[in-house]
């Protein structure tokens, strides 16, 4: 089959490396502008593009997909299809229209929850213990259009984003190759989302960093690992705002006030919250260090200093 393939990040690569073992053609990549990145601030051209030139596949990148000249240059194609995967913008009717057997989109989430643009966050964030990727028609309402398949997953209790991102990326490729081939056999079966049981999953921000210790600390282990890579979760020690980047739930009772350091141990440093138990913080970061274990941090900087 002929297709239009439209990600960005890491997590488009396995659809775009399996659309390519699957022998469909590729008659190009469209990805976001690359962008300046770390402290040199070089141009960094985003991964899904790496893999299209290695695989000598044209790339475009325009800034914005409502411009005329770029729907021309698309139509030019010729797609059947066009599969997106994390691409970043939302395609306006005269794209989405475009090839005879439409766009598709496969997202991180069990449709109809967690629409938007951090689902995978969203479904740690919240205590979630099953996640999933669906293949959906693109619709203009935003990850709104008919489900052509769908895969679910658990959540492991101490699963981080990072790691599930991987996996989920994985799945959605996976399930992709079985979703075209369906569309080419002409036995996908479309079918349409339950409006009433929709949510949403927006954009992260700095504002949900702050750990809040009245909270459990199930809930707080939540966020800790939510909210990985970024923007992190984050708390005051010793006068230093710290990213927390690995935490446990102990389970073990405390009579202190929510956000005390009661005291560290071999894991690390345990924290009194909200519901009365420990929540052991084990890999941290200070400002302008690197990340690092707790007990080396406080190996240097003892609670009874602070």
């Amino acid at each position: 089959m002929r297709i239009v393939f439209m990600g960005t990040p890491d997590f488009a690569v396995p659809s775009l490396r399996r659309l390519i073992e699957d022998g469909h053609e590729i008659a190009a990549v469209y990805t976001q502008p690359d962008k300046p990145r770390n402290r040199g601030m070089r141009l960094t051209p985003p991964p899904v593009k790496v893999v299209a030139q290695e695989h000598g596949i044209p790339v475009c990148q325009p800034q914005r997909v409502r411009e005329p000249e770029v729907i021309e240059a698309l139509a030019a194609c010729r797609p059947e299809l066009i599969v997106v995967a994390a691409y970043g913008k939302i395609l306006p009717r005269e794209i989405i229209d475009l090839p005879p057997l439409g766009c598709i989109n496969v997202h991180s989430s069990l449709l109809p929850k967690y629409r938007g643009a951090a689902p995978i966050n969203w479904a740690v964030l919240n205590g979630e213990e099953e996640t999933g990727v669906t293949i959906m028609e693109i619709a203009e309402a935003l990850d709104a259009g008919d489900m052509l398949s769908q895969q679910s997953t658990p959540i492991n209790p101490d699963e981080s984003v990072e790691t599930l991102h991987d996996r989920l990326a994985e799945l959605g490729a996976e399930l992709l190759s079985g979703t075209i081939r369906e569309i080419e056999t002409g036995t996908a079966v479309r079918t349409p989302q339950e409006e009433s049981q929709s949510t949403y999953a927006p954009m992260l921000s700095r504002a949900l960093s702050p750990v809040d210790w009245s909270r459990s600390a199930r809930e707080i282990h939540n966020q800790v690992r939510g909210l990985l890579p970024w923007p992190a979760a984050t708390m005051e020690l010793s006068g230093c705002t710290m990213k927390l980047y690995r935490t446990e739930v102990t389970g073990e009772r405390t009579g202190a006030a929510p956000g005390t350091p009661v005291g560290a141990d071999a894991g690390g440093l345990l924290m009194a919250c909200g519901d009365g138990t420990l929540l052991r913080v084990t890999e941290l970061q200070a400002p302008g260090k690197k990340r690092m274990a707790a007990v080396d941090y406080l190996r240097g900087h003892p609670l009874t200093g602070r």
